[in-house]
Formats: C-alpha cells, sequence, structure tokens
C-alpha cells in the first residue's frame, strides 16, 4: 500500500480490529454522491432529467434527497444544467451526516463557523425551509466568494456571510445562536488515495498537532457562541483522535456547563468514540461521539454532539 508507513501504523492502532479491511478501503475509486436540492427543484423532475442524461443512479436509503452514482458519471453530473442551476449538489455521504446529527429547524439562529465549500451550509438551508437566520463564516477570501456563490446558485436566501477568522466569532457574537457547525480544518485523512500521492503529500504528525492546536481554539469559539441550551455539531475528516476525541475532552474540562449528547445515525458503519489514546484516558461521555468508518461508497469522519446546559 502506498499510503504513508507512519499513518498506517496510526490507524492499525486507531483500528486494531479491522484495520486492514479499512485500509483496503483507500484503494479504488468511490460512487459519486449528491443531493437534490429542494430550495431549487423537485425529486421528480430532477430523476427525469438525470434520465434523459442516461445518467442511472441509486437513492440512498437513510436520506431522501441523496443519491448515488458509479464515479465515471461524474463529469456528466458536474457538467449539466442540473448541476449550473443549484438542483443537485456534489457531496460526500459522510457529509450529510453532519447537518442531519444537527438537526437545525426553521426559524432558529444557525452558525456554520468554516463553511466553504458550502455543502453542509446549503443542507441546513434546505431543513430549515428558508426560514429563520444562517450566519456563514469563511475567512479566506478565494473560499469566501466561492461559498457565497454556492449559496446563491442553491436558492439559500436566509445566509450572512462573514469573511472573518472563526476563532473571533465567540467573542463577537455571545450567546448568539441556537445551533453551530463545525466542520473543522483537519489533516483530512479520511480523503487519502493510495494511488493519489498529493493526497497524502502534506501528512505528518505534526501537521496533526498544528491542526489540534486551529481546533482548539475554534471549538472555544464555536461554544461561547451558543446560546443556553444550544447544541454544537463538532466534525472533522481525519481519524486522529488528537484531533477528535481530545479537542472535544477539553473542551469539555473548559467548559463545565457542556455536555455530550448521543448521535443516533442510520447506517451500520459507525461506533463509539475513543476513550483512550496511548497514555491519555478521555471523559467517559466521548462514547457517545460516534466514528464514522470508511467504506467503499462513504469517507470516515468523527462527529461529536455538544449542548450547553439551559
Amino acid at each position: 500500500m502506498a499510503l504513508p508507513d507512519l499513518f498506517v501504523a496510526r490507524f492499525r492502532e486507531i483500528h486494531p480490529d479491522a484495520a486492514e479491511t479499512l485500509l483496503a478501503t483507500f484503494e479504488g475509486r468511490r460512487r459519486v454522491s449528491f443531493r437534490i436540492n429542494p430550495l431549487v427543484a423537485e425529486t421528480p423532475q430532477v430523476l427525469r432529467e438525470l434520465e434523459q442524461l442516461a445518467v442511472p443512479v441509486e437513492p440512498v436509503a437513510w436520506y431522501p434527497y441523496a443519491y448515488t452514482a458509479d464515479i465515471r458519471f461524474r463529469d456528466a453530473l458536474t457538467r449539466s444544467d442540473l448541476f449550473a442551476s443549484g438542483a443537485i449538489y456534489i457531496q460526500s455521504l459522510s457529509s450529510m451526516l453532519a447537518p442531519l446529527a444537527l438537526d437545525p429547524k426553521p426559524g432558529e439562529t444557525v452558525l456554520d463557523l468554516t463553511a466553504a465549500p458550502g455543502g453542509k451550509s446549503l443542507m441546513m438551508a434546505a431543513m430549515m425551509e428558508n426560514r429563520g437566520w444562517l450566519s456563514v463564516v469563511e475567512p479566506g477570501k478565494e473560499r469566501f466568494f466561492r461559498l457565497k456563490a454556492n449559496l446563491e446558485r442553491g436558492g439559500v436566501t436566509i445566509a450572512r456571510h462573514y469573511m472573518t477568522d472563526g476563532r473571533s466569532v465567540g467573542a463577537k457574537c455571545p450567546a448568539m445562536f441556537d445551533r453551530v457547525l463545525l466542520d473543522a480544518p483537519c489533516s483530512t485523512e479520511a480523503k487519502f488515495r493510495s494511488d493519489e500521492p498529493k493526497s497524502y503529500a502534506y501528512w505528518s504528525e505534526r501537521k496533526i498537532r498544528e491542526m489540534a492546536k486551529l481546533q482548539h481554539r475554534l471549538i472555544r469559539s464555536a461554544i461561547k457562541s451558543l446560546k443556553p441550551g444550544g447544541t454544537l455539531l463538532y466534525a472533522t475528516c481525519s481519524f486522529a483522535p488528537e484531533e477528535n476525541e481530545a479537542v472535544v475532552d477539553k473542551a469539555l474540562k473548559s467548559f463545565d456547563d457542556l455536555f455530550v449528547e448521543p448521535i443516533d445515525l442510520p447506517i451500520p458503519n459507525c461506533r463509539p468514540g475513543l476513550l483512550s489514546w496511548r497514555k491519555r484516558g478521555f471523559d467517559p461521555s466521548l462514547a457517545k461521539t460516534v466514528r464514522i468508518l470508511p467504506t467503499t461508497e462513504m469517507d470516515g469522519f468523527y462527529l461529536a454532539r455538544l449542548r450547553k446546559k439551559s
């Protein structure tokens, strides 16, 4: 396997009982997944147009707007009028689980703290039926304008766009939001492909430590921005415990009004969060967080749902 030896060794340490089966999913290509956007189009109309494009799709059992297709149809989807009009959005299945776990409601105030390129923001706006307030934050200029364009094309009318550092939002907007999504910048380990050296070219344990430092500051900001009784969904596409359970564990120790809520996911490829990593033990409630295991259709992911006491 062409993946970095240190990454493989760490992966085997994290998932000792199923490492070889899971590592095999980093070879080859996963099916392309996409979501129909109900803010722009109705499902029967989209399916008719896909049939006319000769793109066979399969529904995803656990989310009515989600579909998959063979990877060879990815270009046909991205070049289609459906994509250009915002009627469909190419998005990994794992990524769709984060908004579902946060469960934003119409009329609520919601924050997407690291929002670009906007897939999760777009999905949350649809779940909110374009009713309420959705603040989307992205510090990088190019990514910010890409985010803004994606939401506008997707028919989102409740978004307020802010080109600012997410680490500052908690101080600027204390106790403002009912729900916050923090899909944190990470080492992107779940996106590694054994036949794409560039996918892991910049990975190292030093990179993990750098990302964890940023994640600690972002989650503090997210927690401060929550109203009493509010909900935070913390997510990464990393397998590293330093970026996942360790970040949440430190947040629990720093905020005594915070607790972990269970996440009920309608998929079989998940297991509880780790309760220890090497010589460090974590809060027992971390067992309520979820590790999404990689499959031939789904990237790995980590999800933690936190609630601020009323």
